[in-house]
């Protein structure tokens, strides 16, 4: 099983940040999704799922992405979500949303994939630790970036 813990401060209002990863935004943060449509219940309850379509080269995936945990407070907010990519890899992926001030929220991001199989878990003993925190880095730094983004669209 691989698991994942990292955090990111980002130079945005923690609504700017939270927007982001909502239905209508998810493809700002995450290019390789192609569609995000919802399938049963509001995207911001519990037990929410979403059909999705992730891109990896010429290959493409679809799968059902279940929310596990929905918080939407002023100074906190969270959304947990829980998905299985081809019978392989059950993958949990937790943003927890921190103001810090008006101007500034932390994003934690945390997350495991662990083998859904036996396929599945001897794949994953291949997969490199510095390899999946580049991934992770490089997500945060998109979030980060396109938050930022934003701040400055709405100041001009």
């Amino acid at each position: 099983m691989i698991t994942w813990k990292e955090e990111i401060n980002i130079d945005a209002d923690i609504e700017t940040v939270w927007d982001l990863f909502k239905d209508e935004n998810i493809t700002r943060i995450m290019p390789q999704v192609e569609e995000h449509a919802l399938i049963e219940k509001e995207e911001s309850e519990v037990g929410a799922r979403h059909r999705q379509t992730y891109r990896e080269g010429k290959r493409t995936e679809t799968y059902i992405v279940t929310t596990k945990a929905y918080e939407d407070e002023t100074d906190h907010k969270k959304k947990e979500v829980a998905f299985t990519i081809g019978r392989a890899f059950d993958i949990r992926t937790c943003y927890t949303f921190r103001k810090e001030r008006e101007n500034e929220t932390t994003l934690i991001y945390e997350g495991t994939n662990e083998g859904a199989n036996i396929l599945g878990k001897m794949m994953l003993m291949f997969v490199r630790e510095k390899s999946n925190k580049k991934i992770v880095h490089e997500f945060l730094k998109r979030v980060k970036t396109e938050a930022e983004r934003e701040v400055e669209n709405v100041r001009s």
